[in-house]
Formats: structure tokens, C-alpha cells, sequence
């Protein structure tokens, strides 16, 4: 296992990574509008054999995987090894006519993929390496002539209500939080294109394309919901994660109040924005 991303590494193997595994499911419910316009852009074909580069508990690669058939094959890679566990559990009751799934415990800046991939793809996976231009020169080794690169990168924190609307109400519990550095790992790292386009076509990929797109994404069924998972993962969750247990329960409440004040019963729809990004060798 590579040293590179060494604090990602623990992060995703402690215990957010296994809250993460645990509720996996919201997860994916909350992301499929923009997964739906992932594989669309992406347009696998059978047979193909694809990496799947932060694939979590295993939702976008058993994707792949049925839509590349029996004489595919799938890649799923990713630090963590409770999502990777969740996605091989997942796997072993998908349908036979769906393409093996090899679950590899691997950091993509620098693992030595084996064999060469027809399609890299990643659903907000990118965003998190260390070194962004190892990383994607990485990836395109690990593609063969005339491969593809389709992955998913979140705009702008501005843009993104299902993060702000939660952070912003609680920020006032919280007034030493540092804006995020720019240029570190993180989900916004590439809100601006400008910073991700001259490392794609430094690594070699040709035919960039960069569409934005918004999607309403629903993260939460109920008030409880929705206010556990704002809470408890994603950008919200990592301000809190290390607080006193009692600030973490007001904030917890604070995020309720607002949500019934605005949703009612539910469900809690916010509004979401990132960048579709495609690319070829």
C-alpha cells in the first residue's frame, strides 16, 4: 500500500470508513441522480474492462459490471477496506451475467494496475490524492489506446445547498473552522476547472470535456435522516467529527430544527452541482 496518501488512508480505514460501509445505502440514494448521468455520459460497452477508482462499497462498480456483461471485467479500487468488504458482500448476490468484480485495497496514484483498462470512471473519487498529477498520470498508464476517463467532481461549495444550508447553520458553533487551503485534497479541490485541465493534459488525456451538472439530491426519506446524514458524512461531518460529544448532539439538533422549519415531515430535497468530466488517451 502506498505511503502517498497515507492520512486518507487512515481516515478511510477508521471509523468514518466504517460508518460510511455502514449506511452505504443512503449514500447511493442520495447520489444516483448524478450516477444515472455518469454512466450515461460513460456509455460502457460489453465486454469492455474497466477501473473503477474510488469505488466505496461497490455501487458504481457492480453498475459497471452489468453493463459490461459477462465477458467484461471491473476493477474496484479504493482505500478503504470496510467499503471494499460492504462491496464484495454486494457482489457475491449479483446476477451471474454480470462481469467479475476484482475488489483491490489500492491507492491509484501510484498501484500498478495490472493489464490495461478500456474505461477509468470515478463517482467523487478524484478529488482526494495527495498528488493530483501522479495520480492521473497514473491512470492514464493504466488505460489502453483509445481508452476513456469519465468521473464526477463537485463545483463550487457556493453552488452545493445540500452542504451549505447544514454548514452555515452550524458555523456558529464552530468559530476557529479554517477555509480550506487551495490546492489541498478535499471535495471542492477542482470546483474550477482551471485547476484540473492543465493536470489532465500534463498526464496526456486529449478531448477534455468539462459539463456541469445539477442535480436536487435527496438526503433524507425524513427530518431524522437527513439530518444524520448532513451529520455524519460528508463536509458538515468532518467540521464535527472531532468536537465534544455535546456539541456534536446541539449541532445534530440545530440541523433538525432548520430542516422541519424548511422540509416539514420530508422528505429533504437540496440542491447539488458538480462537473461530469470526460477524457480520452
Amino acid at each position: 500500500m502506498s505511503t502517498l496518501n497515507k492520512d486518507q488512508s487512515e481516515y478511510w480505514n477508521g471509523e468514518v470508513g466504517q460508518r460510511w460501509a455502514a449506511y452505504h445505502q443512503a449514500l447511493d440514494t442520495a447520489f444516483a441522480p448524478f450516477t444515472e448521468a455518469l454512466f450515461a455520459r460513460a456509455a460502457l460497452k460489453r465486454g469492455q474492462r474497466v477501473l473503477d477508482i474510488g469505488c466505496g462499497a461497490g455501487d458504481t462498480a457492480l453498475i459497471a459490471a452489468r453493463q459490461v456483461g459477462s465477458g467484461g471485467h471491473v476493477t474496484g479500487a479504493d482505500l478503504s477496506e470496510p467499503l471494499l468488504a460492504v462491496g464484495r458482500d454486494r457482489a457475491a448476490r449479483e446476477a451471474p451475467s454480470a462481469a467479475p468484480i476484482a475488489w483491490l485495497r489500492a491507492d491509484a496514484q501510484d498501484h500498478a494496475f495490472d493489464g490495461r483498462f478500456d474505461h477509468a470512471l470515478s463517482r467523487f473519487g478524484v478529488m482526494f490524492f495527495e498528488d493530483s498529477a501522479a495520480a492521473f498520470a497514473n491512470i492514464r498508464r493504466s488505460l489502453a489506446d483509445g481508452g476513456r476517463l469519465s468521473f464526477l467532481c463537485w463545483r463550487s461549495l457556493a453552488e452545493n445547498a445540500w452542504v451549505t444550508v447544514p454548514r452555515d447553520a452550524v458555523l456558529p458553533l464552530l468559530p476557529e473552522v479554517e477555509p480550506p487551503q487551495p490546492g489541498a485534497p478535499g471535495p471542492f479541490r477542482f470546483a474550477a476547472p482551471d485547476t484540473l485541465l492543465p493536470i489532465l493534459e500534463a498526464a496526456g488525456f486529449h478531448g477534455i470535456e468539462c459539463e456541469p451538472v445539477d442535480r436536487v439530491m435527496r438526503v433524507g426519506e425524513t427530518i431524522e435522516a437527513a439530518a444524520d446524514f448532513v451529520a455524519t458524512r460528508g463536509p458538515v461531518a468532518r467540521l464535527l467529527r472531532e468536537r465534544e460529544p455535546a456539541l456534536q448532539e446541539t449541532a445534530l439538533k440545530i440541523i433538525r430544527q432548520l430542516f422541519v422549519e424548511r422540509f416539514g415531515d420530508g422528505p429533504v430535497d437540496l440542491g447539488a452541482a458538480c462537473w461530469l468530466v470526460t477524457a480520452r488517451t
